[in-house]
């Protein structure tokens, strides 16, 4: 093997931004005949349906939308909403610019506003009922190489190990280790190591127990050098941690559990200085993950436990990504291709 290019991330600064999963005040709601509405709507996607905090914001900012685009149509009440009218909604959606998958995402948030204020709010039907929008284009997922993410990864243990001027520096470079190493080892979703709290390590056994959506959980091994990542991350942690860090896996600079947001941030840090690659975030090394898996040889059902897919058919998007390198690969190399 050739000597492998050094790497090395520079530090991520970690803004005060807001806490992430501030809701707002009643006070704040959207103008509109929904906007009363919203607070316990969100209540009841995070009490009874333990929805991710992503999804809270997702689904009330479609629901507010919804509220104001009502206002601005005369429609005075949910009561007077019929699915034409949603569909208009919906086409001017499509008019600002929006995704097909925000478009979709506001369809199912209406679809789950609409059938929890006929149950408890009292309203007389379902406007949303038999609504549907368009199918989801199917998007490869961007993945980084096998030896460019090697070359990440090494970088990343060059500066947690090497010489630094404090010890908050050090450890900071220590986290950002182990959480590349980590969320590449295991396919993991950001949101579920930012919540991993240090009971649900086993280090002995290099396992990991993670809560997925639905507040499902799952073990997930990891390897060697997310061992030592770990090891060398838990010998620093104190250096950050306060008490508000509680048993966080993983801390912010200013000592509490780290923000997703930062988290974020330090993934695509250390992504932008990866040649040749368009992939960005945490979810490139989950893709990333199951790809190099499937290549090397695990079967789907595997991959999906791993991965924490409701479904197999979730998990077939990365056979078609093994797939097209084949394919890729083929052309390259075959006289008669």
């Amino acid at each position: 093997m050739g000597e492998r290019s050094e790497v090395i991330p520079a530090p991520v600064p970690e803004g005060r931004g807001e806490p992430v999963g501030t809701a707002p005040s009643q006070d704040d709601s959207p103008p509109g005949p929904l906007g009363h509405l919203l607070p316990g709507f969100r209540a009841h996607l995070a009490l009874e349906r333990s929805r991710s905090e992503h999804t809270l914001r997702s689904y009330v900012a479609d629901v507010a939308d919804l509220s104001r685009w009502m206002l601005e149509a005369g429609i005075d009440g949910p009561d007077l909403l019929d699915r034409d009218a949603l569909r208009g909604w919906l086409a001017q959606r499509h008019q600002r610019g929006l995704a097909r998958s925000s478009v979709s995402r506001g369809i199912a948030a209406v679809h789950t506003f609409f059938r929890w204020a006929v149950d408890t709010q009292g309203l007389r039907h379902d406007p949303s009922a038999g609504l549907r929008g368009p199918r989801p284009a199917r998007h490869l997922p961007e993945i980084v190489g096998a030896a460019a993410l090697a070359d990440m990864l090494d970088g990343l243990e060059e500066r947690a190990l090497a010489e630094h001027d404090d010890e908050h520096s050090a450890a900071l470079a220590a986290r950002d280790w182990a959480l590349l190493e980590l969320l590449y080892a295991t396919g993991a979703r950001i949101s579920e190591l930012v919540a991993l709290d240090r009971g649900h390590v086993e280090p002995a056994s290099h396992v990991l127990t993670l809560t997925g959506k639905g507040d499902k959980q799952r073990r997930v091994p990891y390897g060697d050098k997310a061992g030592e990542a770990l090891a060398l991350w838990g010998h620093r942690r104190e250096t950050l941690a306060t008490r508000a860090a509680a048993d966080a896996v993983f801390v912010g600079a200013r000592g509490a559990r780290i923000d997703v947001r930062v988290a974020r941030r330090v993934v695509t840090s250390a992504l932008e200085l990866v040649p040749d690659t368009g992939a960005r975030g945490p979810h490139s090394l989950r893709h990333s993950a199951a790809t190099h898996l499937l290549d090397g040889g695990a079967d789907l059902r595997t991959v999906q436990e791993l991965l924490g897919h409701a479904t197999v058919a979730t998990t077939q998007i990365y056979t078609h990504v093994s797939v097209e390198r084949i394919k890729r690969a083929y052309s390259q190399a075959h006289p008669r291709a």
